[in-house]
């Protein structure tokens, strides 16, 4: 059902692929970025972007079981943290990596922020996964 292809000619990405590739006919879910809020809408992990980010998976399970899927059909994703150290950005994609979801590997794109959307948030990620049959 899903296709992932790691370009020879290209650089040997570490943990994702070049792309994902979805036969026509395939239902996918477009998911809302997914933030550190827990159930009581109160912002997760204050100034600590790996709890965030551990955070911010939990949920992006919770939108992918809602419409039939999981991280394992995940095939894109945008990492959005907020900070310019390489470290900070490295710590949050190793909660990521820690997670499965990169299993796949998935096609992902990892992103440096000056701010997200709520006061103190430190890291979202927006996904496209398959919804198996």
């Amino acid at each position: 059902m899903i296709r992932r292809v790691t370009v020879p000619s290209l650089f040997p990405p570490p943990s994702y692929s070049h792309a994902s590739v979805v036969e026509a006919g395939t239902r996918l879910a477009f998911l809302a970025g997914s933030v550190p809020l827990g159930p009581d809408g109160g912002l997760v992990g204050p100034g600590d972007p790996v709890r965030q980010a551990e955070q911010v998976i939990a949920n992006l399970r919770e939108q992918l079981g809602a419409v039939g899927s999981d991280l394992a059909h995940v095939v894109a994703t945008d990492v959005y943290v907020v900070s310019g150290e390489p470290a900070v950005l490295s710590a949050v994609w190793s909660v990521v990596e820690a997670s499965g979801l990169s299993a796949g590997p998935h096609s992902s794109t990892l992103i440096g922020v000056a701010c997200l959307g709520y006061t103190g948030q430190l890291v979202e990620i927006t996904a496209t996964a398959v919804i198996p049959e």
